[in-house]
């Protein structure tokens, strides 16, 4: 608002400048026009018309010039208030026309000029970075917030809205307490936190920093799921193992089987062997316990050889129905939910459905209880959760574990298969004693589209 006055000062100033810069020779003009007398003959030595003529036309041009260089002034001003008005809003496209070459506006105008290119190839470089980042902030594993300085939720990434299951849409505005994030915006800037997020739990690294937006201090927070990565160190650790045992095993049980067949032939075909029948008992069971071990080791191959899965369309309400069909051991009550459609694997999500629904008949036989099944859809996410009511879980810590099994005739093999199959889909699978209730809970989390 301060330029204006000073402008209008200049125009000003400039009028008068012009005006008593010719003021002088208007003077001295009128004088001779007006005073000049020739006394020879006693009389003006111009006619009174040519006088009153030549006056007006002096005072004319005065004016006229001082008029002319204020205009100029003037629209010179007007010119570079508009470049910069323009470059104010951000208009970079427009450039003043070159003045006469060498002269100082000239040199003004090329210099806005230049001004508009740099703010031009600066805002496009400012574009270019923030759609670099915002890329890449989309597609890093780890979860990303930014909050405001009242430790509302400003900003939320992709894997953010994987962690949570929810939508940015639905937490921006949100306080940190909502989601029990006011704890890391204060206290130690990196620490390692075991804790259930978005209906699962597991050890996360959590890093805080800051930085500023329009002056104010924000913050930001990261958070990297640890129990992911060991979990597929794990995985592979055991894939390892499964793959020399099931090698090392198979090479010396094919032989062992193969040799104790033959034997048990040979000794049947033979007459009056004496205690042939406690042989053959024996080689019959030699040769069970072969064939029961390779079936072992080939049920845990399951873990090395498990293919990627094959994604389409899957209605969730006639997959779950067959489910409940398969079990004839107990009646396994339906729920229901919304009817939705995701993309999955139909084979692998039955197998693990299978896996699950069994654990949970097996617990509820024990005890004479009920086991129930349902769905619903949380943002992106399906939810399948599966309860019964059988005696709960001792040990929630190796349930994961290949070989690790709390059934008398279990092999370990189930639950592991099961979490590689719901982690192979971008889902989650977890088990937890009911609180309210006595038994079990399984909660199985998949997102509605393709992960990939």
């Amino acid at each position: 608002m301060a330029s204006r006055p000073r402008a209008r000062n200049l125009e000003l100033s400039l009028t008068w400048l012009v005006l008593g810069g010719g003021a002088p020779a208007v003077v001295l003009s009128l004088l001779l026009l007006w005073w000049r007398h020739d006394v020879t003959t006693d009389s003006w030595w111009m006619q009174p018309e040519l006088r009153w003529t030549l006056t007006v036309i002096v005072l004319l041009t005065w004016l006229t010039s001082a008029s002319v260089a204020r205009q100029l002034t003037t629209r010179s001003l007007q010119l570079l208030t508009n470049l910069l008005g323009a470059l104010r809003e951000g208009d970079y496209s427009i450039r003043g026309l070159s003045a006469k070459s060498g002269s100082a506006m000239a040199g003004v105008m090329r210099e806005v000029n230049d001004l508009g290119s740099t703010l031009q190839r600066q805002r496009t470089e400012a574009v270019e970075s923030t759609a670099l980042l915002t890329h890449v902030m989309e597609e890093i594993a780890v979860a990303v917030f930014a909050f405001d300085p009242s430790e509302h939720v400003l900003l939320v990434n992709k894997a953010g809205e994987r962690l949570l299951g929810k939508r940015e849409a639905d937490m921006i505005g949100q306080p940190a307490s909502a989601f029990a994030f006011d704890e890391y915006l204060t206290g130690e800037s990196r620490r390692l936190v075991e804790r259930t997020i978005g209906g699962r739990r597991g050890r996360f690294e959590v890093r805080r920093a800051s930085f500023y937006r329009d002056g104010r201090p924000h913050h930001l927070v990261v958070m990297a799921d640890l129990s992911q990565a060991l979990r597929e160190e794990e995985q592979a650790a055991w894939q390892r193992i499964v793959r020399v045992l099931s090698h090392e095993i198979n090479n010396s049980l094919t032989p062992i089987k193969s040799i104790a067949h033959s034997v048990k032939k040979i000794i049947e075909r033979a007459a009056g062997f004496e205690r042939q029948p406690e042989v053959l008992q024996g080689l019959s069971l030699i040769e069970e316990r072969s064939g029961a071990l390779g079936r072992f080791l080939r049920a845990y191959a399951q873990l090395a050889r498990l293919p990627k899965p094959q994604p389409k369309l899957v209605p969730v309400a006639p997959l779950i129905g067959r489910i409940v069909e398969l079990e004839k051991r107990l009646t396994v009550r339906s729920l229901g939910g919304p009817d939705v459609t995701i993309v999955a694997d139909s084979d692998q999500l039955e197998q693990l459905l299978i896996n699950i629904v069994r654990n949970a008949v097996d617990a509820s036989l024990e005890t004479k209880g009920d086991v129930t099944i349902g769905w619903r859809v949380a943002a992106d996410w399906l939810e399948v959760v599966i309860d019964d009511d059988g005696k709960g879980l001792p040990d929630t810590s190796n349930l994961f574990v290949p070989f690790f099994t709390t059934k008398p005739n279990g092999s370990g093999i189930g639950l592991a298969l099961s979490r590689q199959i719901a982690e192979a889909h971008g889902g989650t699978l977890a088990l937890e004693n009911r609180i309210a209730h006595v038994g079990c809970r399984a909660a199985l989390r998949i997102p509605v589209r393709d992960p990939r």
